[in-house]
Order: structure tokens, then C-alpha cells, then sequence
């Protein structure tokens, strides 16, 4: 199973007009769950009299969190975040704007309108693909680097780093679903002897 992450790599905006209502649709890439409440701040703020602020965001490790921000059930916030799983998105937030326009628009075409802006600013979004890392620790003896070298490039890894001191420890960003495969090669190519640590927390590095 691969653990593939993605999210947008600049902030969108796109405006949909439907029976007098406006839509103002706007994607915004965050880290936490905080700067997202701090944009939406900045949102309501920016548009303190429009009619509604309905928004889905993702975040890495964080879950989601979704709002109609009164409009009826259902219609608005989670069909943002269909759009936002549509493109299998993380760390990404997603704020549609409505102006009333004086005519209700109706359940459904109002739940189609709320998906199809976020779906429509989301695809002007240049979109960057990230993996699941976590942190490898290899203690080897000097003979053995140039092998333990080659498997961790040829599996893609990361930031690989050397300190020495009595013996070369090595440190790297291996891709989560291949780290035990990468471990069993280390093992394997030093009869053994190296000492293959993994680590628990996950980064998110581009592919």
C-alpha cells in the first residue's frame, strides 16, 4: 500500500455564479490545523458581509473538519471536502464564499454548486505529490558503507547523512511502506552486523 500525500503548492481562487448567487471559492495550503483556523479568520474577515463561509480542510495526521456555516444540512461543507477527496488531497484548505443573490437555489443544486466550486479551484491548483517518510538509523562498520550506500540510493532515500565516530552512523528518510524492505536489504548485505534503527514519526518529504 502506498502512502501518497498530496497537496495544493499555492493558493487558488475561482468565482461561480449561479442564479445571482456568487461563489467565491479559495484554496489555501497549511501545515496544522491552527494556521487553518487562522486563515478562516482572515476570510471571514476579508468577506464580513457575505451570507455564508462554508469550508473542508485536511491536515496531515490531524484529520478533517468540515462546516456548512448555516446553510441547510449537508449541502455545503461536506461536498468542499468530497471535492478535496476527489483529488486526494491533504493539508489543504478549502473556503467557498457565498453572496445570496436573492433566489434559493434548492438542496440539491446548491450542494452541486458548493461542490463544483471547490472542485473547479482545486483543479487551477498546481498540485505537488508527497510520500510518507520516516527516519533510518544504520550503525555499520567502515567496510560495509559502499553497500549500504548503494541499497539506500537505489530505494530512493532521502537527506542521507554520515557521522563518524568510532564507526559510520548513518542517518536517511527511507519511504514508509519500503523501510522494513530497505532494513531486511541493510541486514542481509552486512551478514547481520549493521544495527538498523526505524523510526516512529512520519515526515512528509516530496516525491
Amino acid at each position: 500500500m502506498e502512502h501518497r500525500i498530496f497537496s495544493s503548492e499555492n493558493n487558488c481562487e475561482e468565482k461561480l455564479k449561479e442564479k445571482g448567487s456568487v461563489f467565491i471559492a479559495k484554496a489555501f495550503r497549511i501545515n496544522s490545523v491552527d494556521e487553518a483556523e487562522k486563515v478562516l479568520d482572515e476570510i471571514r474577515k476579508k468577506y464580513y458581509d457575505a451570507t455564508h463561509h462554508c469550508f473542508a480542510y485536511k491536515v496531515f495526521e490531524a484529520g478533517e473538519r468540515f462546516s456548512d456555516d448555516g446553510e441547510p444540512n449537508g449541502t455545503a461543507g461536506v461536498r468542499i471536502l468530497n471535492a478535496v477527496n476527489r483529488f486526494e488531497l491533504t493539508n489543504v484548505l478549502v473556503v467557498v464564499v457565498r453572496y445570496f443573490g436573492g433566489t434559493k437555489l434548492g438542496v440539491g443544486p446548491l450542494g452541486k454548486a458548493y461542490y463544483e466550486s471547490a472542485f473547479n479551484v482545486l483543479s487551477a491548483c498546481k498540485r505537488i505529490e508527497y510520500f510518507e517518510y520516516i527516519k533510518i538509523e544504520i550503525k555499520i562498520d567502515f567496510n560495509q558503507s559502499s553497500s549500504v550506500y548503494g541499497i539506500l540510493s537505489r530505494s530512493g532515500a532521502k537527506k542521507i547523512e554520515t557521522i563518524y565516530d568510532n564507526a559510520p552512523i548513518i542517518y536517511a528518510f527511507v519511504k514508509l511502506e519500503e523501510a522494513g524492505k530497505v532494513k531486511k536489504k541493510i541486514i542481509d548485505a552486512t551478514k547481520n552486523k549493521a544495527s538498523v534503527k526505524l523510526g516512529e514519526e512520519k515526515f512528509l518529504l516530496k516525491k
